[in-house]
This record gives C-alpha cells, sequence and structure tokens, in this order.
C-alpha cells in the first residue's frame, strides 16, 4: 500500500533531468513542466504531449501521467496545490522575459503567469539533440538549411523557426557555435592551428582565428597555453 503524500504547504521548483521512459503515476497535487532543454514526451490520461524550450504543460492534480525522454531532457517543475489556472490540461508559451532575464522563473512567477499565459497548440516535435549530433559528426561539412531540416524531416522554413525558437539562435549561427566549440577544444588539447582549421571546417588557420575573435574574444594562442 503506498503511503499518502503530504499536503503541499507552499509552491515548490526544482530543475530535474529525464532519460529515457517512466511509468505512468500520478499526484494529489498539481504540477507545471517548463521545458528547459531537450524533449519530454508525456502522455497525460490516455493524451499525447510534450515540453520543450519553446512549450510548458499543466499537469492537474489527480491527472494520470508518463514519462518519455529520448535524450536526457531538463525540466523546470513547480508542485503546487490546484487552482482556477491548474485544473485543465494545457499546453502554453512560457513569457519571453522569462528567457531574457537570463535566469530560471521562481515558482510563484510560473505561477502568476498562468492566467494570461498564451496556448501553445499541438506542433510536431523537432529533436534538436539528433540535430546537434549530426552537426558534431561532420562538423567540417558545409550545413545548409535544407539538408539539417531533411534530418528531422520538415520544410526549411518550418525547420528555421522551429530550430531559432527551440536553440535561441538561427541553425546557421548555432552551426558555427558548435564549429567554434570543437575548434577551442582540440586547440587546448594542443592540435596545430591549421589541422583544427581544417578539421571544423574553415578554409584557413586566419580565418579560424578571426572567427574565435569576433564571436569569443579569444586568441588561438591564449587558448594553446591553457
Amino acid at each position: 500500500m503506498s503511503t499518502p503524500e503530504a499536503p503541499l504547504l507552499r509552491a515548490e521548483s526544482s530543475v530535474r533531468e529525464y532519460r529515457g521512459a517512466y511509468a505512468a503515476h500520478r499526484h494529489a497535487h498539481a504540477q507545471v513542466l517548463v521545458g528547459l532543454h531537450g524533449t519530454l514526451m508525456l502522455q497525460v490520461d490516455g493524451r499525447n504531449a510534450f515540453v520543450d524550450a519553446a512549450c510548458a504543460l499543466v499537469i492537474p492534480a489527480g491527472c494520470s501521467h508518463g514519462y518519455l525522454a529520448p535524450s536526457a531532457a531538463e525540466v523546470l517543475v513547480v508542485d503546487c496545490a490546484g487552482g482556477a489556472a491548474l485544473d485543465r490540461v494545457r499546453r502554453f508559451a512560457p513569457p519571453p522575459q522569462w528567457a531574457r532575464a537570463g535566469r530560471l522563473p521562481s515558482a510563484e512567477a510560473v505561477l502568476a503567469s498562468l492566467p494570461g499565459s498564451a496556448p501553445r497548440q499541438a506542433r510536431r516535435t523537432l529533436d534538436i539533440v539528433k540535430v546537434t549530433r549530426a552537426i558534431d559528426a561532420a562538423v567540417h561539412r558545409d550545413w545548409t538549411i535544407d539538408e539539417l531540416a531533411a534530418l528531422c524531416h520538415f520544410s526549411p522554413q518550418r525547420f528555421r523557426a522551429r530550430f531559432a525558437e527551440l536553440a535561441g539562435m538561427p541553425p546557421s549561427i548555432y552551426v558555427r557555435q558548435r564549429r567554434l566549440d570543437a575548434a577551442q577544444a582540440q586547440l587546448r588539447a594542443g592540435v596545430p592551428l591549421e589541422t583544427v582549421a581544417l578539421q571544423v571546417g574553415y578554409a584557413s588557420a586566419s580565418a579560424l582565428c578571426f572567427a574565435l575573435r569576433r564571436d569569443r574574444g579569444v586568441g588561438a594562442r591564449s587558448l594553446r597555453g591553457n
């Protein structure tokens, strides 16, 4: 026989990482899930749903829900007593000021945003982890929007908009940042500059040096010296 949950005296928030499948269960309290990184798939009272970096979800008290995270998913979870804005399952768009603030909203801020939050209609998920792995596996490649969109079976236009919504930047800039991440790691490991430039898709060592100074404010020599 399971132990009854203690009633919540106040709203509590925590960042949780999910990976793999989680059996369906239910709580005596409501939850608000705010996606941070990755995609968390859910089945809530027999209906499919998901949360990601552009989508949050209300799970009412007593509602059966199970999780599936094909890749690691990070979610801000707010546990709270029920209320008028927490009495039905619904997706909503996180307020843009949360991202601009550069820090996670408090439990109180999440709950205060619910009454006026815009509903988020059902959309296809975009596996940003899959895209990142493909880029990293061929970081030297001159990736096009068409090629990246094809990985997720999206049209180029829809992929560009959806990717920017999730990653916070256009796909072309994301590819460049992954290249520079790889370049910095290799330079710190002592790989020659000319070799690194070719391995991460730059035509010359000077082109890579320029990109590092422009985007990261660092020089290749300082990286190799660390």
